[in-house]
């Protein structure tokens, strides 16, 4: 009898949904509002610069996960590329990034719920009670429960809830733009009252990003589709469309209806009574009884479906992790089902921590923002590489990003100037805590094998400069460091730095990758496309 394996039950339509249900959660309610506070109208222009920024590492990861079609595919580009230290160090990161949104939106769900079933916030702070605590802790079971599932029943279960998810914001933007729309609000207390500084610290502070992200959700499903050279870059692309124009739609539709005793106190000082959201709230006071209801409900299955499908994915990069050698083999279990169920239980059991005593959401959507731009920053990087490495001539791609060379150093620039707009915080945080798991690997390491030698430091080493000098700059930037930079001025420096990185990480690059042309000629999808060598 064959062994339980991964079941390639994913079609075009349900990796487009995943993709789509990992975006469309907890950001759009939040979002538009927050954005607005911090850049006003011109918060139209941070939805955009956002949307720009994760379609240029869609693409990117359109053709990276077509050449290797696994679950966990941001854990094993690294690996393939630069060896298994540098592999290691973005395991801890991908780790971080993708256990940590399902609380997340457990704490939005439970935050809305608060409003009907008072004692699960407490209003001093803001943070869950033991109640509230409980109830998040609740919800996260049940998305475990529905994981448990073959992923062909997860899929069906998000489409269903996707469809709810598309139809509620779209319904929004049309039914408010249609019964208030208010064009003095664009210019009443100017379009950019906080300039360009505003409309940046909006992409990566108010949750603009953290809304695009989810398009990561159909590459850690490559695994499990039959077609990936067909599917991937229609789910990967598509749904980053798709939510560039949701989300601009959403934006324009929330200025448009805001009345002027909203804006009394100018664009910061914006705010809704209690936690009911702020088209929940703009729905009420424009009489839409029947809207701000659908929206209270759909509070609940937004964010409840997010969770559910970041979970099915953060198992698998659990999965691909551990079967890389990077975590124990104990988490390569597999049930009947084809779930990765010991990969699945870690998943929850870390996401528990995330619901101790959490600081305000839009200060954990900018930490997981920065953590997971890092992580996929990588990915330009490592086409860049495998250009070179595994040349056309002998490795076709099923899907290949024309201009390349100008739109992955692109990709990785903005990926770098997302964690600079941050601000000095965030890195500190983030790096800095990345700094002390690297020196207690480095420790534990150095306890079994007394040598540091066997570590593959050709590799990796760029990431020293990469980490220490994308921490300094941002310490030097406005948000929070020195000011020694502006926005603009440290934008150019970024841009620099970001150039010399790509240059040295290109030199670490393995020069004759075996695992990676392993790996490509094992995928049975994509035998036929190779070209033999003349």
């Amino acid at each position: 009898m064959p062994a339980p394996a991964l079941k390639r039950d994913a079609g075009r339509i349900g990796l487009l949904f995943a993709s789509l249900g990992g975006m469309i959660g907890s950001g759009w309610l939040f979002g538009a509002m927050n954005a607005a506070k911090i850049a006003g109208p011109a918060s139209l222009i941070a939805w955009v610069i956002g949307g720009g920024a994760v379609l240029l590492l869609a693409f990117v990861f359109a053709e990276l996960s077509t050449m290797f079609p696994q679950p966990g595919a941001v854990i094993v580009f690294p690996y393939l590329c630069f060896g298994r230290l540098s592999a290691q160090v973005m395991t801890w990161i991908n780790f971080l990034a993708y256990i940590s949104v399902p609380p997340v939106e457990a704490v939005s769900v439970i935050n809305y719920s608060n409003n009907f079933f008072s004692g699960l916030v407490d209003p001093a702070s803001g943070m869950l009670t033991m109640k509230g605590f409980a109830a998040a802790a609740a919800l996260m079971v049940l998305f475990l429960w529905i994981n448990l599932l073959a992923i062909r029943l997860v899929l069906k279960i998000n489409n269903a809830i996707t469809w709810w998810k598309l139809l509620v914001p779209a319904g929004t933007v049309v039914v408010l733009m249609f019964v208030h729309f208010r064009a003095r609000n664009f210019t009443q207390f100017g379009f950019a009252p906080t300039g360009m500084n505003g409309v940046l610290a909006a992409v990566s502070g108010s949750g603009v990003l953290f809304a695009y992200l989810g398009f990561r959700q159909a590459i850690e499903l490559a695994g499990e589709t039959s077609n990936p050279s067909r599917s991937l870059p229609f789910a990967i692309v598509g749904s980053v469309l798709l939510c560039i124009l949701l989300y601009c739609g959403l934006e324009l539709a929330f200025i448009g209806a805001l009345t002027p005793a909203d804006l009394a106190n100018g664009w910061a000082k914006l705010s809704f009574p209690g936690i009911s959201g702020p088209f929940a709230g703009l729905a009420s006071g424009l009489g839409l009884t029947w809207l701000a209801i659908t929206l209270y409900a759909d509070a609940a299955i937004s964010p409840g479906g997010t969770g559910v499908i970041y979970n099915t994915t953060a198992a698998r990069v659990i999965y691909a992790t551990a079967d890389s050698g990077f975590m124990p083999r104990l988490f390569t279990q597999i049930s009947g089902n084809g779930v990765p169920v010991t990969s699945l239980a870690l998943s929850f059991f870390a996401g528990l921590l995330f619901l101790l005593p959490l600081p305000s959401w839009r200060l954990l959507v900018t930490y997981i923002s920065s953590i997971s731009v890092i992580a996929y920053g990588i990915g330009p990087v490592v086409l860049l590489a495998f250009r070179q490495t595994l040349p056309e001539a002998q490795y076709k791609r099923p899907f290949r990003l024309r201009l390349a060379m100008v739109f992955a150093p692109m990709a990785f620039i903005v990926a770098n100037l997302v964690v600079f707009w941050a601000g000095a915080d965030v890195a500190n945080h983030l790096l800095g805590g990345l700094l002390l798991m690297f020196m207690f690997y480095c420790g534990q390491q150095f306890a079994v094998q007394r040598t540091l030698r066997h570590l593959e430091w050709r590799g990796a080493w760029w990431m020293a400069p990469y980490f220490g000098g994308l921490w300094l700059i941002t310490y030097l930037g406005p948000a929070h460091g020195t000011g020694t930079f502006s926005n603009l001025s440290g934008t150019v420096v970024i841009s620099v730095f970001s150039l010399g990185i790509i240059a040295l990480a290109l030199r670490c690059a393995l020069p004759d990758p075996q695992a990676a042309k392993a790996n490509y000629m094992r995928t049975d999808a994509l035998k036929i496309l190779t070209v033999p060598k003349a």
